[in-house]
């Protein structure tokens, strides 16, 4: 009897997006339009944190959101109401974005008239690390309440990242989280992560963060 045929099904999409993601990425360089990908977990601030950036920003750089889930539009209306341009992805049930998907959002929301589009990718810590979108930059956030151990549990995510926000530092005192050990942690995986230590509702070091972004659009254009 023949033996039955595996097809690396994974490995091939994972290839195919790697080189769309390639094609993009020199594509919004051409553009000059800087395109970073946030990443968390669902709850843990990405919304808050980028309506924070908007203030900080939005006089100085042109800029436009795609926002990404499964199913509604909540967080695009919210963005909008900051004066800020935003488009909706649907994924109708993936837990993650690709280039593809990326590639949609950025005709939609004309990436060319934009000095910098941030990505808020589906809330979660799996799917999104492993899919390149083709963004200039990947960001991550991490919530306090998660705990210090998520790197443990979810490496590739904070391997993949440039930058590590920790938020809600403003709730550290009625937990056990330990911001040393989380450190530990992180730059065992990734010895050149930059980690910030925010809280989205009190606003404490977000001009930090914004001082990053606002750096690294000047170094990309």
């Amino acid at each position: 009897m023949e033996e039955v045929k595996l097809i690396q099904i994974k490995e091939n999409i994972l290839s195919d997006n790697d080189q769309a993601a390639g094609q993009l990425r020199e594509k919004l360089r051409a553009e000059k339009t800087f395109v970073i990908n946030l990443m968390a977990s669902p709850g843990a601030g990405k919304t808050s944190l980028l309506l924070q950036t908007i203030r900080r920003l939005k006089d100085e750089l042109r800029i436009g959101v795609i926002e990404a889930d499964i199913d509604s539009v909540v967080d695009a209306e919210k963005i909008r109401n900051s004066g800020v341009a935003a488009v909706q992805l649907r994924t109708g049930g993936f837990c993650h974005l690709d280039a593809a998907m990326v590639q949609a959002g950025l005709e939609g929301i004309g990436s060319k008239d934009f000095d910098l589009i941030f990505i808020e990718n589906v809330g979660n810590l799996v799917c999104p690390a492993e899919f390149d979108t083709g963004a200039i930059k990947n960001a991550m956030i991490l919530s306090v309440p998660e705990g210090d151990d998520k790197p443990l549990k979810y490496p590739l995510m904070f391997t993949v990242s440039d930058i590590l926000l920790v938020n809600k530092t403003d709730m550290i005192h009625m937990t056990d989280f330990d911001m040393a050990v989380l450190r530990k942690h992180v730059l065992g995986l990734h010895p050149d992560m930059e980690i910030l230590e925010v809280s989205a509702k009190t606003g404490d070091n977000i001009d930090l963060w914004a001082d990053w972004v606002r750096r690294a659009v000047k170094n990309f254009s």
